[in-house]
């Protein structure tokens, strides 16, 4: 069983991106690159963790009964695949689907391209500056456009180019409550919600407030954008925001907008909506929200299938470098394995 296991893990390892880890490894430790290789066999074998979680969550500066605790890339597929019907849970991917199943939830006017013709495209512009064109399957902010109206010749060519770019939905500008635009005023700075439902009842997770950065209208990682933990109990920001470098800040770089003990407006109103929005699809039971915060409550930007596992067991974010994993072996009452199923 480990012998297979252990085969299909080794069948799709970039050995470029390993000698990097391994190198990585060396020089913040001193271990050598032959003794790290095996540790991580042994960390994939027991726990279910890649060279990823190796390098991201510092294994090699941790002992065996901390290593443990963490929820690893194995693990959380096990989580996904135990919460999530794949076949529903691509209307969370597609974002016209996800419009069309979680309007209530929106808090903004959106059009669908591919129900929707001319006609109605021109009454849903004629009121707004600016539009958010978003491709149907794409993630992390990838092909998003901020477009302004009166920049296109006419109505008929801004559709006209919609269409051309194959963007599935447009979207008016979502109204950012004011305190969340001093984060970062060129995007919407989102909070992360993680939520899972179990036995019917949904729990947060963790919270993350999703600063922009740079200038740029997203807050995604991939755009330099900086993730701050959030205290669930305060909706406060804590501790520091880091980026997807593994840059850290005590305050924003741009505004220099002090992170810890910032409140996040809202923020019980904001759990409470997407407690709802978990409710509303029983085959989807683990999903991370991403929720704006309006000038009058929150909203739902989109929703994440396949939620990240990362930022909340980080090591600059978890000073007693224990892992997440307790809390889902309490919500699910028993052990929780690489090799175990989750019953």
């Amino acid at each position: 069983m480990k012998e297979i296991y252990i085969l299909r893990v080794l069948s799709g390892v970039r050995f470029e991106k390993l000698n990097k880890v391994l190198t990585t490894v060396k020089e913040n430790s001193g271990h050598s690159k032959f003794r790290t290789f095996f540790d991580i066999i042994g960390c994939t074998l027991k726990y279910g963790a890649g060279y990823n979680d190796y390098d991201i969550f510092h294994f090699y500066e941790i002992k065996r009964n901390l290593r443990k605790t963490y929820v690893t890339r194995v693990i959380n597929k096990k989580i996904i695949m135990k919460c999530n019907n794949q076949a529903v849970s691509d209307n969370l991917h597609y974002k016209s689907r996800f419009n069309r199943s979680y309007e209530k939830y929106l808090g903004r006017e959106w059009f669908d391209m591919e129900n929707k013709g001319l006609d109605d495209f021109k009454e849903f512009v004629k009121d707004k500056e600016y539009i958010f064109c978003k491709p149907d399957g794409l993630d992390s902010g990838r092909g998003i456009e901020k477009l302004k109206v009166s920049d296109f010749e006419s109505v008929e060519k801004l559709y006209d180019y919609c269409k051309e770019k194959n963007f599935g939905v447009i979207e008016e500008l979502a109204k950012q409550h004011p305190k969340m635009a001093t984060l970062h005023p060129e995007s919407v700075n989102c909070i992360r919600m993680q939520t899972i439902v179990v036995d019917g009842k949904p729990h947060l997770v963790y919270a993350a407030c999703k600063a922009g950065n740079g200038g740029h209208f997203v807050d995604n990682l991939g755009f330099d954008g900086i993730n701050i933990p959030v205290d669930k109990e305060t909706g406060k920001l804590t501790a520091i925001g880091r980026t997807e470098h593994r840059q850290l800040y005590k305050e924003h770089p741009r505004t220099k907008v002090k992170f810890e003990g910032f409140e996040i407006p809202y923020f019980k109103e904001a759990v409470e909506l997407c407690f709802k929005a978990a409710l509303d699809t029983p085959e989807v039971k683990f999903v991370g929200w991403d929720c704006y915060i309006g000038e009058n409550g929150p909203g739902i930007i989109e929703a994440n299938d396949y939620p990240d596992y990362y930022f909340w067991q980080l090591p600059e974010l978890t000073p007693d470098r224990k892992g997440i994993l307790p809390y889902f072996e309490k919500l699910f009452n028993q052990k929780i394995t690489p090799y175990r199923k989750i019953k």
